[in-house]
């Protein structure tokens, strides 16, 4: 049942005529899911790990709580006594396989082979189709739109179709940043272009200073690049929860990993090995960029659709030869720009725009988010504590002032939980002692060319 499921999903199916317990979650682990199991069989599940932290029982050690391993399936039997005993867990969905709904999913214009423009029409008809399915909704739907890439191509797929289905109401898009930031200025000219009802929410840095305490307690990870990259995204969806009824809000996630949209993928040492990192994020984007989308959306009741993460879509991306994959002419994301060039959907220099990091995109052109961020950590955490930071933080001991700073933030509301990250976000191939793409020797955003 779960392998025909098209969509985003975490569930616990109680069947009590047959005496079992099923839980499920989807491919990429859009949707949350955490596990707790005693060993003598109690079982707790919960959307947010911060459900099961209280939980009191008979152990002599507190359980793990574990995130539920997306693409995956796990079956118990059901005791009389209400406890369980697990008998299978297994994958029922990789990204890189062609979905068994696929069959139900009738995709019209799909051509074989591998040509360019085969390839680049294939790719046009499956992101239109991978937008077109998700505009079923009982609520208002919005779109957050960066200026970048991804989500300008979402925004404006949304749109037309929109428009196409005939909605009652102009699609909202939303744009973050400080006043003069690259974002809202390429957002701006995006939403123009297509014609959507836009906002701009214009935030300052000290907004997202104070911000960093409720993002770390809903993120429950101390990940840095994901808590910087969060804050402008929790601060976008508080804004649109108070001052609009869009619910339901599209977002370009999943892009980057699919279409190597990372500066680093510029060193990969071949194609091979791109097509495997590309993988590799894939797997675990649960841990980074999409539970920092879910989350922060989530935490103001609102529901996100991400579309670049359609099965049939990555399957057939992740099945293209890999030299068609890789950065070409200096441009990541070759592949995607070209397949939407000369169709005028958003403006050319939007198509071509280079990825900014995340915190340079939403800055003001004379000091970066970034910056921002190093002074009030200098301010919060001094030399001798970042000395003895393997001694106070011994799993994952952080390097820097800003990773102690969230680290101390992270103990604070789940103490003794540090084992929940399993690693930080780095960029591969590279030396790199911070994840943003701003201190990378190849990263040079377009204000600096």
């Amino acid at each position: 049942m779960v392998a025909l499921l098209d969509g985003v999903f975490a569930f616990v199916l109680l069947d009590t005529a047959n005496r079992k317990v099923f839980l499920g979650r989807d491919t990429f682990g859009v949707r949350p899911m955490f596990r707790m199991l005693t060993d003598d069989g109690f079982l707790a599940v919960c959307s947010e790990a911060k459900g099961l932290t209280e939980i009191t029982h008979s152990m002599p050690r507190p359980p793990e709580v574990t995130p539920f391993p997306p693409g995956h399936f796990e079956v118990f039997t059901l005791k009389s006594s209400g406890k369980v005993e697990s008998v299978q867990l297994g994958r029922f969905h990789s990204c890189t396989d062609e979905p068994k709904h696929a069959v139900h999913d009738s995709v019209r214009g799909l051509l074989s082979g591998f040509e360019l423009e085969t390839v680049k029409s294939n790719i046009r008809v499956l992101f239109e189709n991978a937008v077109r399915k998700r505009l079923m909704a009982h609520r208002r739907i919005g779109c957050l739109l960066s200026g970048g890439l991804d989500s300008s191509l979402v925004a404006a797929t949304l749109v037309k179709l929109a428009k196409e289905d005939e909605l009652t109401y102009p699609v909202q898009t939303f744009a973050i940043g400080t006043e003069d930031s690259p974002d809202i200025l390429a957002a701006r000219k995006v939403a123009a272009h297509i014609g959507s009802e836009h906002h701009e929410v214009i935030f300052t840095p000290e907004e997202g200073i104070r911000a960093i305490q409720e993002v770390i307690y809903h993120l429950e990870t101390y990940d840095i690049t994901t808590v910087r990259a969060s804050i402008g995204m929790y601060l976008v969806s508080k804004y649109i929860r108070k001052k609009t009824d869009s619910v339901v809000i599209f977002s370009g996630e999943g892009s980057d990993e699919l279409t190597q949209g990372y500066i680093y993928f510029h060193k990969a040492p071949s194609p091979k090995a791109a097509a495997e990192e590309s993988e590799r994020l894939m797997k675990e984007l649960y841990l980074f960029d999409v539970l920092r989308a879910d989350r922060t959306t989530a935490a103001h009741g609102l529901e996100l659709r991400v579309p670049f993460l359609d099965h049939r879509l990555c399957a057939y991306f992740l099945s293209l030869p890999e030299e068609m994959r890789v950065p070409k002419d200096g441009v990541e994301k070759h592949l995607l720009r070209e397949s939407f060039k000369g169709l005028n959907l958003i403006p050319d220099d939007i198509l071509w725009r280079r990825k900014e990091a995340f915190s340079d995109g939403l800055s003001s052109t004379k000091k970066s988010w970034f910056s921002y961020l190093q002074d009030h950590v200098e301010a919060e955490v001094n030399e001798s504590q970042l000395e003895m930071a393997a001694k106070v933080f011994p799993h994952f001991p952080p390097k820097t002032k800003e990773g102690y700073h969230y680290r101390q933030v992270f103990e604070k509301y789940y103490p003794g939980r540090a084992v929940w990250l399993s690693h930080y976000w780095m960029p591969r191939w590279i030396k790199a002692s911070d994840p943003s793409a701003r201190t990378l020797s190849i990263y040079k955003p377009d204000k600096d060319k």
